[in-house]
């Protein structure tokens, strides 16, 4: 037996408790996970709370992502004992996540732990930590370099918004930081962040072309803030999006992209190769300091998941929430 949180579905409210549930009741898959640590995302709260149409089927146990100990294999690249990581992948949504003592996957969903990480350190960057080296690998890929200027974060105390600025911090970037909560301006100092800009400066009205004032640009919450950004991006900069907080909308023009140069690079976590998943958890295990860890990540149990959830969702959660099993 093991525990785990189940969402169920009646009509159209989503429910969700702590269950023992049988290991034969485990989906699928050619390795079986004894799971230590998952996390909470933005994602996984629309799911629990039903606010999103994230689930495809029910009975669901939510949580995009996880990190464990291969109890058993079937599959000649992991053996019994083996730390791993899973992020995305559907995992959460179509296939049983990370909120449950066990997980049974298909291999090729898995990473290993990375050097110089645990299972811990691992979810506290988690799905939000790998989407943000992404981001910033995309932005180096476009010669967007620390000496042409400042980098732009929105959303900057969500989990993706924390780990970026502590990345960029560390590579030399300078960052400005936008956030709705000024009450978090000490925490984002302390991570990284040079200066810090209200959410409401970037909900002023759009021009097509605006003051430019950023090298790149890292963007957690799309709608009006992605397009303010780009209007505001420098000549040849880019803009990594990869968030939809504040909506799938983007009112915007072409004038950014063919008048400056600039590049709009839509960012996918979910199903990016294994080898630049590989490389991007090597930089996170060899660029994020200690302090992150201390500072900008907290540790809940399953049965607080439900409370956070809603917290999540209200933007009332800082940093990366962690969920030990």
């Amino acid at each position: 037996m093991f525990k785990a949180l189940v969402l169920e579905q009646d009509g159209n409210q989503t429910s969700s408790q702590i269950k023992q549930l049988d290991e034969s009741n485990l989906p699928v898959g050619n390795v079986t996970i004894a799971v230590e640590y998952s996390s909470l995302n933005y994602k996984d709260g629309l799911a629990i709370t039903g606010k999103g149409r994230v689930v495809q089927s029910f009975p669901m146990i939510p949580g995009i992502d996880l990190a464990g100990t291969v109890s058993s294999s079937a599959d000649q690249r992991f053996k019994s004992g083996d730390k791993v990581v899973l992020t995305g992948h559907g995992i959460g949504e179509k296939h049983w996540g990370g909120m449950a003592e066990k997980a049974q996957v298909n291999a090729d969903f898995l990473d290993p732990v990375a050097q110089g990480l645990d299972t811990k350190k691992t979810m506290q960057i988690g799905t939000a930590g790998l989407t943000a080296m992404l981001c910033i690998m995309a932005l180096e890929d476009a010669g967007v370099k620390p000496e042409q200027g400042e980098i732009l974060v929105t959303g900057a105390s969500g989990g993706v918004g924390s780990v970026a600025i502590t990345l960029l911090k560390a590579l030399g970037y300078q960052v400005a930081a936008v956030t709705g909560r000024p009450k978090n301006t000490q925490t984002l100092e302390t991570l990284g962040a040079g200066r810090i800009i209200s959410r409401d400066a970037m909900l002023t009205d759009n021009k097509a072309l605006d003051s430019q004032l950023w090298a790149g640009v890292i963007d957690t919450v799309g709608s009006h803030i992605l397009a303010k950004a780009l209007s505001q991006t420098q000549y040849e900069g880019a803009v990594a999006a990869c968030g939809l907080a504040a909506g799938i909308d983007l009112p915007t023009t072409v004038m950014p992209f063919i008048l400056r140069g600039i590049k709009l690079v839509g960012i996918d976590s979910v199903y990016c190769p294994y080898e630049r998943r590989l490389i991007a958890w090597q930089r996170l295990a060899e660029l994020l300091p200690a302090s992150f860890f201390e500072l900008a990540c907290e540790q809940i149990s399953l049965e607080n998941v439900a409370d956070y959830a809603a917290k999540i969702i209200q933007g009332q959660v800082k940093g990366r929430i962690v969920i030990k099993l």
